[in-house]
């Protein structure tokens, strides 16, 4: 895996992987930060933010698009720390690493380690925060990748398990203060639940669950866009129980897992990890029959 510098944009100096199908682009400039995953000629399956697209320094916090690495719980000062800084990058063995100055306002660093697989259309990610402070702090990584506008993402319910042979719970499922379940874009069904991006609608929507099957899709079209990551039972998740959150407004879609909480001492770290698929070609439905038809085929070439 070669990793070939190019400028992509606006920024001067960006990060390019390719498996000769999809590509990855990371840039160097600022970050740690994806900014495009797509196909070759195709379109970006991230969002681009084109007023902030190759702006660099400063102290404003810029959302840039693509695919970033926050801190949980959210607390403003901390987890919206501007990224506008230049990384260090360095090729080891097949993937790339990217690792951010320690910031100055939190004592954290931030960093990522990427593969692109030069076979499958997959990306690994391992995302790292460093404690560089002189005293403990708790937190938990958090990984926003952040999609481009006009699909929906598609989260598994757990198992059915019927009444009376099973009466405990079996997940959170997490709402915020401006969530409204009798929105349009939500799909409740008995497998799934779907909530779709509507560029025409400007209030925001977001839920959270607890999701021990380890997965979220993102279909745009006829691309699908796979996250896979981990569920621990012994860990405590934040945001009452959360490994993944999902959130929409009128400009993009985010599909996002959360690691549990760590209490780092100084110089100690946590890392979490994510898996990336993609596909094109593909039709799903609304309907949890047609989503059954296409989805569980594709997670079965994820495994291992």
């Amino acid at each position: 895996m070669q990793i070939e510098v190019v400028s992509y944009g606006g920024w001067q100096k960006c990060l390019r992987m390719t498996n000769n199908e999809v590509e990855l682009i990371v840039t160097a400039d600022v970050g740690p930060r994806i900014i495009r995953f797509g196909f070759i000629g195709g379109a970006n399956e991230l969002v681009e933010y084109p007023e902030q697209m190759g702006l660099t320094g400063g102290d404003e916090y810029r959302a840039y698009g693509g695919h970033r690495l926050w801190i949980a719980p959210e607390v403003v000062e901390r987890t919206k720390h501007p990224d506008n800084l230049p990384v260090q990058w360095t090729q080891e063995g097949e993937g790339l690493r990217v690792t951010a100055p320690v910031e100055a306002g939190t004592g954290i660093q931030k960093s990522m380690r990427i593969w692109l697989d030069t076979v499958r259309n997959h990306v690994h990610v391992i995302h790292r925060i460093i404690n560089h402070n002189v005293w403990s702090v708790t937190l938990a990584p958090w990984a926003l990748t952040v999609m481009a506008p006009g699909g929906r993402v598609i989260v598994p319910q757990e198992p059915y398990r019927p009444h009376p042979d099973f009466l405990l719970p079996v997940r959170p499922l997490v709402l915020w203060g401006y969530t409204d379940m009798s929105d349009p874009r939500w799909r409740w069904g008995r497998r799934y639940v779907q909530l779709k991006q509507d560029s025409g609608v400007q209030t925001p929507q977001k839920f959270g669950a607890l999701n021990t099957l380890g997965w979220a899709a993102y279909v745009n079209g006829d691309r699908i866009f796979l996250k896979r990551f981990r569920y621990d039972p012994k860990s405590t998740y934040p945001d009452f129980g959360c490994n993944c959150e999902f959130f929409t407004n009128n400009r993009m879609l985010e599909v996002e897992s959360l690691g549990g909480l760590s209490t780092l001492e100084p110089g100690e770290w946590v890392e979490h990890e994510e898996h990336w698929y993609l596909w094109r070609g593909v039709t799903v439905g609304e309907t949890d029959e047609e989503i059954d038809a296409v989805l569980p085929r594709l997670l079965e070439q994820t495994a291992g």
